[in-house]
Formats: C-alpha cells, structure tokens, sequence
C-alpha cells in the first residue's frame, strides 16, 4: 500500500516545509564533506609525524632535515620558521627581545597556525550538531499547525485525518536527528584526532626548539667572544 505521507507530500506541503528540508539537506551534506575532508587531512599530517621522526632527526642540520620533508608539512614549517627566527632577529626593536623569547614566540605562533588549521570547520560541525534538531522540529511545529488548521476546517477529525498529516510533520523531526546525529559524532571524532595530532606537532616544536636554542646560543655566544678579541 503506497503511503501518500512521505517525503514528497511534505515537499508539496508549502514553502516553510520545502524550505526546512533544502537547510537540513545543506547542513548534511556540509556536516560529511567537512568530516571527510577532515579525515584526509589528520592522516596526512599522522603520516608526516612519522615522516618528520623517520627522516627530520637523522639529517645533518635544521635546514637539511626541513629540506627532507614535504611541501606543505606541518613540521616543515614549524621547522623553518624555527629557523628564520634565529636568522631575522635584527632591528632596533627585536634586540630588545632575547634571543630564546623570539625564537620560542616564533615557534609557538607556528603551531598555533597548524592548530587553527585542523580545526578549521569544526565549528560548522558543532553548530549542526546543536541547532538541526530545531530546525526540524520547527518544520514538525509548522506541519502540525497546518493540519490542525486543515481538520479544524473541515470539521472532521477521524484517525484518518489525524494520524496522515501528523505523521507526514513528524518527518521533519526525524530528518533533523538524521542530520544532528553524524555532525556531533564526527566533531568528537575529529576533535579526540586532533589532540594526538597536536600531540605529536608540539612534541617536535619543542624538540627544534631545543635545537635552535643551544645552537643559536653557542653562535651568539662565541660571536661575542670573536668580537671582544677583536676590540682587546
């Protein structure tokens, strides 16, 4: 027997219904391009982690072990940037900051970037997650108004027309979770895989840093010794 209250009927129920299902059909199809993407992302950057472990740590210097890694490389940048900032600390203002300071600032503004990366549309994800479920309750509020109405007119309110029309709302209700549900689990998905990822790229800005220190200091260092013989 073909039900005449499915989702074509509240296609064809007006504007407000039509209109609820294209944001949630939105939302959805949103919620799994961000979670797919987000996927692919976090298994580049685990699979670089043990790039930078297989290949960074085994190179003669900071400079050749950022040139072992690939473009684009979380740990390639925390890297580099590690590097620039022992090279560019010149001018009258950045003298006034140590050496270490710099270098540590540099570092961390690095990783928060990589940070601010993997969490790009997370928000997206936990925004569905909240607020799908009204949506699709609103368009079961609107729908039910409607039938109400409809059976106020007409005067009859046998099970018939009742249960078909309720029903065809509830739908909207039930879509709005079908949305809701993938969102908010894929966002805590994404969130505890970017915590091991954050793991590993901080574990590696601070073993570079740890690096650039002692080397930068001992350069400074016996730069200055160079320049106080030359003065003696």
């Amino acid at each position: 027997m073909e039900n005449p209250y499915g989702f074509s009927a509240v296609w064809d129920a007006g504007f407000v219904s039509r209109g609820t299902l294209i944001i949630l059909s939105i939302m959805s199809m949103g919620s799994w391009y961000i979670i797919i993407t987000k996927l692919i992302d976090q298994a580049k950057v685990f699979k670089q982690s043990k790039e930078a472990t297989a290949k960074f740590w085994k190179a003669s210097s900071i400079a050749a072990g950022s040139a072992a890694l690939k473009e684009g490389s979380p740990f390639r940048f925390i890297a580099e940037t590690g590097t620039k900032a022992t090279v560019h600390h010149d001018g009258a203002l950045l003298e006034q900051i140590d050496l270490s300071t710099w270098v540590t600032m540099s570092i961390q503004r690095a990783v928060d970037k990589v940070q601010s990366r993997l969490q790009d549309g997370l928000s997206f994800l936990a925004t569905v997650g909240s607020t799908s479920p009204f949506i699709g309750l609103f368009g079961t509020v609107w729908g039910i108004y409607n039938a109400l109405i409809a059976i106020g007119m007409s005067g009859n309110a046998s099970i018939d027309k009742v249960a078909g029309p309720v029903g065809e709302a509830l739908i909207m209700t039930a879509f709005g979770l079908f949305v809701a549900v993938p969102a908010v689990l894929g966002y805590n998905w994404l969130v505890r895989r970017n915590k091991s990822a954050m793991e590993d790229v901080r574990s590696f800005s601070a073993d570079v840093h740890s690096v650039l220190i002692s080397g930068a200091m001992s350069t400074s260092e016996a730069g200055r010794a160079a320049g106080a013989k030359k003065i003696g």
